[in-house]
């Protein structure tokens, strides 16, 4: 694991990019080659050969360096959207297995922070991993990233997360913070602190005598700003598009929309 000099509110202490290999592998597979910073992509070229370049998905901290990665390596990419596919390589399909660096890498669509995340369920024959994008991480909770965020589809991810057929407690390899020692338990109290969530936003919504508009109808501003103000009160203003951005997915959830 290297991680990006690249710290904030959204990024923790910096986005994490992972080189993986099986013993004895001469080759490499790189995920999330990170932001578009020299240092971190040198580093990450320094680390050996490398076969494969994946994505997790497409927000510009976990993919800003990839095209200057490929030309430092040399290597294929492949992600969920066309554009950070290169090198032959299509477009990484859900339920595709993978053999690169002595490795089998499962790709799991997981969308909900994204419409294109994906976890990667990595296997050397004797010791598994998941690598989570920004679905699960190390600290905190995952935004449902506008404009293609979803609550519906993040909840249906958290549930095939809990569902995969994993030898005991696997740890979890975020693109933020730290490792995830029990993903599956991380995973329970992910869905657990959703609900709590929507519960928050139905007695907000009560609170503020309002109703949702019609599914076909824009959420006006003014709501979405005072659901936002008493559901999130306690956090940081570093945060808050972060918030207002999941409750907008909450409130779409809601009203059957996503």
């Amino acid at each position: 694991m290297l991680r990006a000099d690249n710290p904030g509110p959204m990024t923790l202490d910096g986005t994490r990019s992972y080189v993986l290999g099986a013993p004895g592998a001469a080759g490499r597979v790189v995920v999330d080659p990170g932001p578009d910073l020299a240092p971190h992509l040198a580093a990450l070229a320094d680390a050996g050969r490398v076969d494969l370049v994946l994505v997790t998905h497409r927000h510009a901290d976990h993919t800003g360096g990839l095209a200057r990665f490929r030309e430092l390596t040399g290597a294929p990419s492949r992600g969920v959207l066309p554009e950070f596919c290169a090198g032959g390589a299509g477009p990484l399909a859900d339920g595709e297995a993978l053999e690169v660096a002595g490795l089998r890498v499962e790709v799991l669509a997981t969308p909900g922070h994204t419409a294109d995340s994906v976890c990667l369920v990595v296997s050397d024959g004797t010791s598994t991993v998941v690598l989570t994008g920004d679905t699960v991480l190390g600290r905190g909770t995952t935004v449902l990233a506008e404009p293609d965020g979803s609550l519906r589809d993040y909840l249906v991810s958290l549930d095939r997360l809990s569902a995969l057929d994993l030898p005991g407690p696997v740890p979890g390899l975020p693109g933020h913070g730290p490792v995830i020692p029990d993903l599956r338990a991380a995973v329970h109290a992910y869905r657990e602190h959703r609900a709590e969530r929507l519960d928050q936003v139905r007695s907000a919504l009560t609170t503020l005598g309002v109703m949702l508009p019609d599914a076909a109808a824009p959420l006006p501003d003014p709501l979405l700003d005072a659901v936002t103000d008493a559901v999130y009160a306690d956090v940081d203003a570093s945060v808050l598009p972060a918030a207002r951005s999941s409750v907008r997915a909450q409130l779409e959830y809601l009203r059957g929309r996503s």
